[in-house]
């Protein structure tokens, strides 16, 4: 199997995945997954599309991630190693699909705009 590149992107933060056959170990920009996402929410959102596909120890993977925090990395993360397990495996699709995994969530932050202190939040009025 040749290496493939996936993308996974959420918010501001770019995830590239390659996934291999292995053992299960996951790295990121590097360093052990435990290590890159401290927290146990981060770490069961990146192994969530293992888990729904029953592949958890099967695969090795790397990624090199950049922009956003923690869980829009996490969630980039995510989309790229469930698009890569649907290229592996078609059959993977509706299961991945059912529990959210194949959607990119186009959620952005709305841009400030001028003569405003931030998108939406207004300067105090004052009548005289």
């Amino acid at each position: 199997m040749a290496d493939q590149i996936f993308v996974g992107r959420r918010k501001t933060a770019v995830a590239r995945v390659i996934l291999r056959s292995g053992t299960g170990i996951i790295t990121v920009n590097g360093k052990a997954f435990e290590q890159a996402f401290p927290e146990a929410v981060s770490r069961e959102d990146i192994l969530g599309p293992f888990i729904v596909t029953d592949t958890q120890g099967k695969y090795d993977v790397s990624t090199r991630v950049a922009g956003g925090g923690i869980t829009g990395q996490a969630q980039a993360i995510r989309l790229g190693i469930a698009r890569s397990l649907e290229s592996l495996d078609p059959e993977f699709r509706p299961k991945l699909k059912e529990a959210g995994f194949m959607t990119r969530d186009p959620r952005m932050v709305e841009r400030k705009k001028y003569g405003q202190p931030k998108a939406r939040k207004r300067f105090q009025f004052s009548k005289r």
